[in-house]
């Protein structure tokens, strides 16, 4: 349910951030959704709704998990989408579950059977459908933005796998913790340090007077931040690497409905083809993972 929760959060992400992109630039837009995650976090601490404990804890760990995402993956599909298209990075992000399962068979020593791997590569191509059938492939000319892109999904990935290993020392509400403060201290420096540069330390907090802007960040800093953070962390603390990793291919079937609904999109016959085959993609990975690991605890 917190995989679900997650996928379904980060497909109405895709909306919030195309609105607030029109009130501010993206390192401004990181920098305010940080904030305003972080600080929902201290409220709810301050309330005692979270506790957590990180004396004795190797906390240096979590700094490497923390490059990795929030500050490796934003930061690389930031710049990425500023030499490619949102479709590319769609039809890249689909590959991060390969690149999870795959870290996570050579890393975690994590078993994948042979059915597992084909509903992981079914999710694939329902999201390569989606993408394609509407006319959105790839444009090898932009081949900085999707190498850029690529590194983002690989950063995501090992965030994945790291995730998961320190789940073993760590409760999810801490891992959320410092990667969220760490996020938010080095997304709000470094764009201090942009404005102070070009004499626009005014303009920073000009888009929160911005309803639409204010609205977006609330969802993408409470809900696309923080509550993504807890239930991302949560599902690897209980699920395989590779099995709550190919639940992000259910985002861009949240986002196409999102955008038919909100915006008015069309939803046409390869949209239904490829939200079949992601979802079942989804359902197999799980199914088979689950029968794979209650196997191997047989025989052991």
């Amino acid at each position: 349910m917190s995989a679900v929760v997650n996928a379904l959060i980060i497909g109405f992400s895709f909306l919030f951030v195309k609105i607030a992109l029109g009130h501010a630039d993206p390192v401004d837009l990181l920098a305010h959704r940080f904030a305003f995650g972080f600080a929902a976090f201290a409220v709810a601490a301050a309330f005692g709704r979270m506790r957590f404990r990180l004396r004795g804890k190797p906390v240096v760990k979590v700094f490497w998990l923390a490059a990795l995402y929030p500050l490796g993956f934003f930061l690389l599909q930031t710049y990425g989408l500023q030499y490619a298209t949102s479709s590319e990075g769609g039809i890249l992000l689909a590959f991060v579950p390969v690149l999870t399962m795959v870290m996570g068979i050579v890393f975690l020593k994590e078993k994948a059977s042979f059915l597992q791997q084909l509903s992981i590569a079914l999710s694939v191509v329902g999201v390569v459908v989606i993408f394609t059938m509407r006319g959105s492939g790839f444009d090898w000319g932009n081949m900085a933005g999707i190498v850029l892109l690529f590194l983002s999904c690989l950063f995501f990935a090992g965030y994945s796998v790291l995730a998961r290993s320190l789940m073993k020392t760590f409760r999810p509400m801490e891992i959320t913790f410092l990667t969220l403060g760490i996020g938010f201290i080095a997304f709000l420096t470094l764009s201090l340090v942009r404005h102070a540069a070009a004499g626009t330390l005014n303009q920073l907090l000009a888009p929160l007077a911005e309803g639409e802007f204010l609205t977006s960040m609330l969802f993408l800093g409470v809900m696309s931040s923080l509550v993504t953070a807890l239930t991302a962390n949560y599902a690897l603390s209980k699920l395989e690497a590779s099995r709550a990793g190919v639940f992000s291919n259910l985002s861009p079937v949240v986002s196409m409905a999102a955008g038919a609904l909100v915006l008015g999109e069309q939803i046409g016959p390869f949209h239904i083809v490829g939200a079949v085959l992601i979802v079942a993609g989804v359902w197999g990975a799980n199914y088979f993972g689950a029968k794979a690991r209650k196997a191997l605890a047989s025989s052991a």
